[in-house]
């Protein structure tokens, strides 16, 4: 069985309505943080498809669109939403605590850091 930690992300005060944060772990993985009308949401920040950042495209309701080549994920699950992309991106479950974000990651996402 794998180990995993729970690491602190954000203050849900910082994240804007219809407006991913980007946050990047001490390991260089890079995480979005969403908030969809009371609901908070954590995905990684990097595109599938184009190696972009998910936090510089648009935002619209539960849907994240890539800057890169339009392609877009559901925030919720990571799932694809349009062509051209395919492949999920990876979604964490989140805990709130004293109006903190938490993540648990296991040693290997500790470990590796994305690619962009």
């Amino acid at each position: 069985m794998t180990k995993s930690e729970t690491i602190r992300i954000c203050s849900i005060l910082d994240i804007p309505d219809d407006e991913p944060l980007a946050v990047e772990l001490k390991n260089g993985n890079k995480l979005a943080v969403y908030r969809i009308d009371d609901e908070y949401f954590v995905t990684s920040n990097v595109c599938t498809h184009g190696n972009a950042l998910l936090s510089e495209g648009w935002q619209e309701g539960d849907v994240i669109e890539c800057p890169f080549h339009g392609g877009a994920f559901f925030i919720k699950t990571g799932e694809p939403a349009e062509y051209p992309c395919v492949k999920a991106i990876k979604s964490y479950a989140v805990t709130i605590e004293d109006d903190s974000i938490f993540i648990s990651l296991s040693e290997a996402e500790n470990a590796e850091p994305d690619s962009f």
